[in-house]
């Protein structure tokens, strides 16, 4: 199994981003042929003030897919193009890193 991990930068106006976000954005990947589950955190900076300097964390997703072959057959499609248009729509774009990451499981 991989993941696509989109960590998320707090945003200046982190309520109306998060509404932009659940309300539009989630919708759009959840249509992403090949997604087993997706799944979004608010990342609690309590424990970890610091971490990556002045950077202040603030979501988390994960999109989960049985392979890198199905997550790279998932990111050709016109769901994921549409969710990476809306993500720029939504500001979404500058505050975001993303990368995958292969589940290890023993």
């Amino acid at each position: 199994m991989i993941k696509y991990i989109a960590l998320y930068r707090k945003p200046a106006d982190p309520e109306a981003f998060d509404e932009r976000y659940f309300e539009s954005h989630l919708p759009i990947v959840a249509s992403v042929p090949g997604l087993l589950r997706a799944e979004v955190a608010k990342v609690q900076n309590v424990f970890f003030a610091g971490f990556l300097g002045d950077t202040e964390l603030h979501l988390v997703a994960e999109m989960y897919f049985e392979s890198a072959e199905a997550m790279k057959a998932a990111v050709q499609t016109p769901e994921w193009a549409s969710s990476g248009a809306n993500l720029a729509e939504i500001g979404g774009m500058e505050l975001v890193a993303m990368f995958s990451a292969e589940v290890v499981e023993r």
